[in-house]
């Protein structure tokens, strides 16, 4: 469920959840918020209701998020904050964070430390890390492919999910075993992970390692992932 506008804003909205799950059509039912509302008690009880619900949280600073979400001066960064790790508490199904990266507004290392930080004690169950590929709202440019894998493995040991556009070229970087387990120790690799980063060679002793079973697949809202075995 998405929407011109943020969805959470619709009157309506508990009626229309409602009236879709009647349907009973065995589609799970996805909606897509900014996140500014998700402090509000009735708005997580509306999405409780929800199979995946994917929240945006671009920065961690104040500063940043003024800069780059231009919120109304009644948000606070603060409070999205509290109200995602109170859903968080309340809600046992998918929850996805997704983070847009701006060049010069939220691509820098202390600014993903601070987002780290933030997202261990939310626990979402997957992030989406992208950036522009859009005709934006105001003059801002995106970050290079390249940046954006810096910046996902600064979040560790957590479910990231680099949204790869089609026209990225792929950087086919070979790795051998022992770096292949150790990057998978940082962080989880997705399956376009591997298509765009990994060699063919690199590829082959990956496979090795999940026939081995010291790497496995994980379905994590709907991508995959590999995942080294504890």
């Amino acid at each position: 469920m998405t929407a011109n506008g943020e969805p959470t804003l619709y009157p309506e909205l508990e009626s229309l959840i409602n009236g879709i799950q009647a349907l009973n059509t065995g589609i799970k039912l996805l909606i897509l918020s900014n996140g500014s509302t998700i402090s509000n008690t009735h708005i997580q009880s509306i999405l409780m209701h929800v199979d995946i619900v994917k929240l945006s949280l671009d920065c961690a600073t104040p500063i940043c998020f003024k800069k780059l979400d231009r919120p109304h001066n009644t948000l606070s960064l603060d409070a999205i904050i509290e109200g995602m790790k109170t859903f968080r508490q309340r809600f046992n199904k998918s929850l996805i964070l997704e983070i847009l990266v701006v060049e010069g507004l939220n691509d820098t290392y202390e600014e993903f430390e601070a987002l780290n930080a933030i997202l261990q004690t939310i626990q979402p169950d997957r992030i989406d890390v992208g950036t522009i590929d859009r005709p934006p709202a105001y003059s801002v440019k995106g970050v290079s492919l390249q940046r954006l894998i810096e910046l996902a493995d600064v979040l560790k040991d957590l479910h990231v999910n680099i949204a790869y556009k089609k026209d990225y070229p792929p950087l086919q970087h070979h790795f051998n075993e022992k770096e292949i387990l150790g990057l998978f120790e940082r962080r989880p690799q997705s399956f376009d992970d591997i298509k765009f980063s990994f060699s063919d060679e690199s590829q082959k002793i990956l496979s090795k390692l999940v026939i081995e079973k010291k790497v496995c697949i994980k379905n994590v809202a709907g991508v995959d992932f590999y995942v080294k075995e504890k």
